[in-house]
């Protein structure tokens, strides 16, 4: 049989085990979702990360907390107030929401898409989660099989796409690429929302230069373009109105309400809804 290439980005899937069990021992998600591979890198990492709650005021577990928690609220609202709203999460790899969600809402449509060995093992663990019905697509995304998310989707209903710690790992030049691929795709449904997170460049933090060190090894075990991107909520705006999208609010964890904010707060991590919709059109 003919093997399809590996995909370049096929390195990133390391961390997926790391977050999947990182979410389980959270209480969040299910035994399947915490692999060996994941116990192993959270009792490796975890001096480090004592040292950094204490020192420099954030780990990775807080930071996966809050974009967690940020993206999951957002995609309750769209469920509720659209409920025929569509999903398609990609780098889903052992993220707990797809498999939370469809117990919320039984007839929701949510497609989760890996490379193919993440996602083989991520319709392994939905089998043993008791889903073994859900849907599941082994795609590289920067090829031309990303069309294939859109193909089998209802046209007359809105679709929501979402990602996880996916976007620092890209280059900018590959993240106008796979953003402005899921624009096309989005301007031919009634309308489109993409829920992210990022993780801007840390400015405004007295640890800058440990947060950089720090990335710089994940760059190099990730063997990826890992790197920060922007400095400013407004330059977010603009890349992803460049991509091809409506209307763009970015979230910030410490923000004092719902009122957003253009000034970079100092968080690790920042929230995005980007939106296309063609009743404005």
């Amino acid at each position: 049989m003919h093997q399809p290439p590996l995909s370049q980005h096929r390195h990133i899937s390391f961390t997926a085990h790391y977050t999947g069990y990182m979410w389980y021992d959270m209480g969040i998600s299910h035994p399947a979702f915490a692999t060996k591979k994941g116990k192993w890198l959270t009792t490796l990492l975890h001096p480090l990360e004592l040292w950094s709650e204490r020192f420099i005021g954030g780990s990775i577990r807080r930071t996966l907390t809050q974009r967690h928690i940020l993206i999951d609220q957002a995609l309750l609202k769209l469920i509720e107030s659209q409920p025929e709203i569509q999903v398609i999460e990609i780098a889903a790899g052992l993220s707990p929401r797809g498999w939370s969600f469809r117990r919320k809402f039984s007839e929701l449509r949510y497609i989760e898409v890996d490379l193919p060995d993440m996602a083989k093992a991520k319709q392994d663990a939905l089998g043993k989660a008791g889903q073994a019905d859900a849907e599941v697509m082994a795609v590289d995304l920067f090829t031309p099989e990303i069309n294939q998310l859109f193909e089998k989707l209802d046209r007359n209903k809105p679709v929501v796409v979402i990602s996880e710690g996916l976007v620092n790992y890209f280059s900018k030049t590959m993240l106008a690429q796979l953003w402005g691929t899921l624009a096309d795709h989005g301007k031919t449904f009634p309308k489109f929302y993409y829920l992210t997170d990022l993780c801007p460049e840390p400015v405004n933090h007295r640890f800058a230069q440990v947060v950089w060190k720090s990335s710089q090894l994940l760059r190099f075990l990730s063997r990826s373009a890992f790197s920060f991107h922007f400095t400013s909520p407004q330059e977010v705006k603009d890349f992803f109105k460049d991509c091809g999208y409506d209307k763009v609010y970015i979230g910030q964890p410490s923000q004092p309400d719902k009122t957003e904010v253009t000034e970079h707060l100092g968080d690790f991590v920042w929230f995005v809804q980007a939106m296309i919709d063609k009743s404005n059109t």
